[in-house]
């Protein structure tokens, strides 16, 4: 028997394109040819520069492509390189052991990236979901939810930047900021401020494009516990740069 135009219509709305979303993204990672590299490139620029302009063009990818999250993996991808590349060079630059030089990229990309923006994404997914989706008028309008590939879309962009400051800026500054004394530690801590500032920033800019979320400005609420907190740091003597390179260097630093 055929099936109906409402049955084809049911198992290809709005509740089927979540679900083959992610397999699609994931079968492109591996497809070079498929990825738009210059585009992802003039995101990252804008994310540094003007943040506004790439979440107004997100608005775009939802009236063409029905959905918020990014079909294209070349973000991440380019992105795990990046960071990837960026942890190579703090090896070469303080550490001896190769193998250790292998731990640190993994740990690197793995815990600082993939593995704790999976975990944020999940809680900013189901944070907005839950508590931040807008009331629906009445019962024939289509209910709307974030995407969790757009939470980890929202992630990745916040954290682009601060890979920038924390990563690549901040390896020119190492010798200078995990000395001793004040101006190493002042420094330090406000390029951390800085970047975690930006990050949560970027992520309220994330979810307040969408229209049906309220109450967004909740995620700025981190920036004033970061301002609170890094005078108090500045003022104990604490150097986080010195701090999270012992993690990895201990001898060296």
């Amino acid at each position: 028997m055929l099936p109906t135009s409402a049955s084809v219509k049911a198992r290809s709305g709005p509740h089927a394109r979540p679900n083959s979303l992610f397999p699609h993204y994931l079968r492109r990672i591996v497809k070079w040819q498929q990825m738009d590299i210059e585009y992802t490139f003039w995101q990252m620029l804008h994310l540094c520069t003007s943040p506004k302009v790439v979440y107004q063009h997100t608005k775009y990818h939802k009236q063409t492509k029905n959905q918020w999250a990014r079909d294209d993996p070349a973000f991440v991808v380019i992105c795990s390189l990046l960071l990837s590349v960026s942890a190579m060079a703090y090896c070469a630059a303080y550490d001896h052991s190769a193998g250790h030089a292998v731990f640190v990229v993994i740990s690197v990309l793995l815990f600082h990236f993939l593995i704790t923006g999976a975990i944020l994404a999940t809680c900013c997914w189901f944070f907005t979901n839950n508590y931040l989706r807008e009331e629906a008028p009445n019962s024939h309008v289509v209910e709307q939810r974030v995407e969790w590939l757009y939470a980890f879309d929202v992630h990745c962009n916040s954290f682009f930047p601060m890979f920038v400051l924390l990563y690549v800026i901040h390896y020119f500054l190492s010798p200078l900021l995990v000395a001793h004394g004040f101006v190493p530690v002042l420094l330090s801590n406000l390029l951390f401020m800085a970047a975690a500032s930006y990050y949560h920033y970027l992520n309220y800019l994330g979810y307040d494009v969408l229209p049906f979320l309220e109450r967004t400005t909740l995620f700025l609420y981190p920036i004033s516990i970061v301002f609170v907190l890094s005078p108090i740091l500045i003022l104990s003597g604490f150097n986080p740069s010195r701090y999270f390179m012992n993690m990895y260097f201990s001898r060296l630093v």
